[in-house]
């Protein structure tokens, strides 16, 4: 019986740094101790001749990362005959076919929860490094040069902005939770269905106290009309069949001139020679975030090089947001609760946790939206 775990590999081992493969999120002990052999590795390209692939015959459980993953297909999953779960350590299950995991009744879970917090701080901070022009500014002061007027031309301020999330979800309304303070002109969301009225009250009583401006949020129907009017649109869906490639050259042309996007959901939701092309024409002021599609990058992705022509516009990096050291706690104690449920039989999962079980899907978040 085997368990399946594929990380990154890091050359300084650091204690906190549970994600990595010498780490291996402190299971081994859940793994051997319920009888079963921890099998770990982060070779698992090209697919078909990887270590993982080597593995798949006796693996009952895949363990991996949403940053960098192991595509679970539909042929390695046919590859796999015993394999009764996947999970993710951390949030985001769309490297797994899921339809294939439902024909085989294969469960996949993950730690719904545990990249809330460093994801919507992540957010935070990309916008304000688009707005405020950061990347420019920091490569003066790195290169000797003290050009104030190259710098300033594309900076501004995050006050009285109008700022708007696709998706209100556990990341979404975080995020709008910490804009309130920078005193926005508007938020808005879209969303399949309206925020609950307390953290709506929650929302307009802080912008109350802090800005004296009250009914700050408000949700728009149309994904087009909030584009539209929003200085700041930031992505907080998952990837499913209605959002993969959502933002295209059709979707941004209707966007504000001049505005900016972050993206920390999934790459694939943006078109990227489309958002490449929308930063260096001007239509948008610039693009940032750090989910890529695929992953790892190649390095001819357009999204590395993209700028105004100006150096300016750029705020990716790669696939960190949701895996801080505080996070990387949160998952990893996750993961060991999901194994010990599985081990046990007791399969008493937290229903926030289960992305499809049985053959079919346990949650909204995934292929029904």
């Amino acid at each position: 019986m085997l368990v399946l775990y594929e990380a990154h590999e890091n050359a300084k081992k650091v204690p906190q740094l549970l994600g990595c493969l010498e780490n291996e999120l402190g299971i081994r002990d859940v793994v051997e101790s319920a009888g079963y052999e921890l099998v770990k590795t982060a070779n698992k390209d090209p697919e078909g001749s990887s270590e993982v692939d080597k593995h798949l015959k006796e693996a009952e459980v895949i363990i991996t990362t949403p940053f960098w993953p192991t595509y679970v297909t539909r042929q390695r999953i046919a590859n796999s005959p015993n394999l009764k779960m996947c999970i993710t350590a951390g949030v985001g299950s769309d490297h797994v076919d899921l339809n294939a995991a439902n024909e085989r009744k294969i469960a996949v879970t993950e730690v719904t929860g545990s990249n809330v917090q460093s994801v919507a701080e992540h957010a935070i901070m990309t916008m304000l490094v688009l707005i405020r022009n950061y990347t420019p500014s920091h490569d003066q002061a790195l290169d000797g040069r003290w050009d104030i007027g190259e710098c300033a031309k594309y900076e501004y301020d995050l006050e009285d902005k109008v700022i708007a999330t696709v998706g209100a979800g556990r990341i979404g309304y975080k995020v709008l939770e910490r804009l309130v303070a920078f005193n926005p002109k508007k938020l808005l969301y879209y969303d399949y269905q309206d925020l609950p009225l307390a953290a709506i009250k929650k929302l307009n009583d802080v912008s109350k106290t802090l800005n004296g401006v009250d009914n700050i949020v408000e949700r728009v129907e149309k994904l087009e009309d909030m584009v539209a009017q929003s200085d700041i649109v930031t992505i907080h869906c998952p990837l499913h069949e209605k959002t993969k490639g959502l933002f295209n050259k059709e979707l941004i042309s209707k966007m504000k001139k001049g505005a900016y996007l972050v993206n920390t959901a999934r790459g694939a939701i943006a078109v990227k020679e489309d958002i490449a092309a929308a930063v260096k024409s001007g239509q948008l002021g610039g693009y940032g975030g750090d989910v890529w599609d695929p992953q790892p990058a190649p390095k001819d992705h357009p999204w590395r090089s993209m700028d105004n022509g100006d150096g300016a516009g750029n705020a990716m990096t790669v696939h960190v947001s949701g895996t801080s050291l505080d996070a990387q706690a949160r998952y990893a104690d996750g993961v060991k609760s999901i194994l010990k449920s599985y081990f046990t039989g007791k399969h008493d999962y937290r229903p926030q946790d289960v992305i499809v079980i049985n053959g079919d899907y346990a949650t909204k978040s995934y292929g029904q939206r």
